[in-house]
């Protein structure tokens, strides 16, 4: 099956996910992120910086989770392509027993 390219608004969404997600990451390491949202580094990273701009809905559902983010909060910031909405307080990850 072709993969249809992406219109210049879903590129759009992408690369604002991936801002506010890298901003609502703050200080934690990208390791514990990923490992709390049970994604790889590597994918946490294609995210952030845009290259993955259509990821699962259960991939951003996870990735809200671990960074204490609402899934409104994340929608919204998207959709209006508001940057500043990230609230700077975000729950610290917590690391998953192995």
């Amino acid at each position: 099956m072709v993969r249809l390219p992406l219109s210049p608004e879903e590129v759009m969404r992408g690369k604002l996910l991936g801002e506010m997600l890298r901003r609502a990451r703050g200080g934690q390491s990208m390791l514990d992120v990923a490992l709390a949202a049970g994604i790889s580094p590597e994918t946490l990273r294609k995210i952030e910086s845009g290259r993955v701009p259509t990821p699962s809905f259960s991939t951003v559902a996870m990735l809200a989770m671990a960074l204490g983010l609402s899934l409104d909060t994340v929608w919204r910031t998207v959709q209006e392509g508001v940057g500043a909405d990230v609230p700077g307080d975000a729950v610290p990850v917590k690391r998953r027993a192995s």
